[in-house]
């Protein structure tokens, strides 16, 4: 049986207080986890339109081939230190989903 490919999606919140400089920072830096930490197919980091009020700031999008190689990225120090680094410090909340696609 072929695994189904495993699909990560996280929306963020940014804080009031986050500046325009620490939002670009850490969009170039969750947009560089491809390279960084790998082991996706696919990989989006884009800022909400603005076109509806309420909307999250910002999704994340990432394709892995199989749950192995989410966890190797889940757990993989880059990708850590970026959230610790980069994300926490502005955000407001957080939410996320994986689904076998």
């Amino acid at each position: 049986m072929v695994e189904a490919m495993i699909r990560h999606v996280v929306t963020f919140t940014w804080a009031p207080t986050a500046s325009r400089e620490q939002i670009a920072a850490t969009i170039e830096a969750l947009r560089g986890l491809r390279h960084e930490v790998g082991g996706m197919s696919y990989l989006v980091v884009a800022e909400d339109a603005g076109l509806t009020e309420g909307n999250a700031s910002a999704v994340l999008i990432a394709d892995f081939p199989d749950a192995e190689a989410f966890y190797r990225y889940a757990q993989d120090p880059v990708h850590l230190s970026v959230i610790a680094e980069f994300v926490r410090p502005i955000l407001h909340s957080r939410a996320a989903v994986q689904y076998r696609a």
